[in-house]
């Protein structure tokens, strides 16, 4: 069981995580935890709040593999301050969501809690003590008033890059699919170790988990890859080998990558492969619908700040022209906003 010293009164007890937001990869991670000896509460809401709380959280495995579907009791709550202060609090909301919530977590933290970013996109901590021009900056297109860096503090800060794929049965219920990758690192050199514990118990809840002290770089490899598909297969409808397949699509996208690779050389950042290689990843995977795409078809608020805006506005602050990026950006703001209506 994973323990944890209580400086209160002597004893060992579990570790207390929290996870805020109880969707596909937030329920598959509360369960592994759970799994692997934490207490583990849950903070959701409405449908989802309801069937954890009768039902407990449930994974279904994906099809042809050999193990049984698995669930995890755990406290479900939509109040904070009922949970009280963890240890891990592992943030899995959609990005765009987290700058409206983040200062009701306040109940969740303490000066030794550590924050764990599960959400797509580049997170607010991303720039925070890095050696570039843009060290310590606030990124608006994911934090625009600085909510969320006032509640969750960057010196506290875990990335974790989720690679595999999952969906939401039904409110509790997660369908998990392709791949089982997790890479975790933290963001500050002194959280390292603690870095290494969380991603030990992941592993022993029956994840393939990377370690890594250079988490940046696995978040910016991921983004990379995303920050194309997911507007463009939004706006267009089409899976990624259309868009692939497509001549002109195709060079639209080979543009966004080149731009977004200017920023991140300026930023010190390296994809570690080239554009075709990237591409060839994709490939891969087939016709899929991106997970902006199934937002899109759902009437779901879409990801467009951390996985397409940062880098309109990091390019302006380090004088990197991003036409291509601009003019998508305003092409998928629009879209977003004539869907909603």
């Amino acid at each position: 069981m994973n323990t944890i010293h209580d400086t209160t009164n002597g004893d060992e007890r579990p570790v207390r995580t929290a996870i805020v937001g109880a969707g596909a990869i937030g329920g598959a991670l509360a369960i592994a935890l759970a799994e692997a000896g934490h207490t583990v509460s849950v903070l959701a809401r409405g449908a989802t709040l309801a069937a954890i709380r009768e039902h407990g959280i449930r994974v279904i495995e994906p099809a042809g593999a050999n193990e049984p579907a698995r669930a995890a009791t755990v406290h479900a709550s939509d109040e904070p301050r009922e949970l009280g202060e963890q240890d891990f609090v592992v943030i899995a909301l959609k990005a765009q969501a987290l700058p409206a919530v983040a200062a009701s977590l306040a109940p969740l933290v303490g000066t030794h809690t550590a924050v764990v970013s599960a959400t797509n996109g580049l997170p607010w901590w991303f720039l925070d003590g890095m050696d570039t021009p843009l060290a310590d900056t606030r990124i608006e297109a994911v934090d625009p008033d600085g909510a969320i860096g006032r509640i969750l503090p960057a010196v506290r800060s875990i990335g974790c890059v989720v690679h595999l794929s999952a969906s939401t049965e039904s409110p509790g219920v997660v369908r998990r699919g392709k791949g089982n990758r997790l890479i975790v690192g933290a963001a500050h050199a002194a959280l390292h170790p603690t870095a290494d514990v969380f991603a030990q118990a992941l592993r022993e809840g029956g994840f393939d988990v990377e370690c890594t002290q250079a988490i940046r770089g696995d978040i910016w490899a991921k983004l990379w890859g995303n920050m194309n598909m997911n507007p463009l297969s939004a706006l267009t409808g089409s899976t990624a080998d259309r868009l692939l397949d497509d001549p002109f699509t195709h060079a639209l996208i080979v543009r966004m990558m080149e731009e977004a690779a200017a920023i991140g050389g300026e930023l010190g950042l390296s994809t570690g492969m080239t554009i075709d290689a990237r591409l060839a990843v994709t490939r891969e995977l087939g016709a899929f619908k991106t997970s902006m795409l199934q937002d899109m078809e759902a009437g779901r608020p879409l990801e467009i700040g951390p996985i397409l805006g940062v880098f309109p506005e990091l390019g302006r602050k380090l004088g990197v022209p991003t036409p291509f990026c601009d003019a998508i950006l305003g092409l998928l703001r629009q879209r977003a906003a004539a869907h909603a209506g």
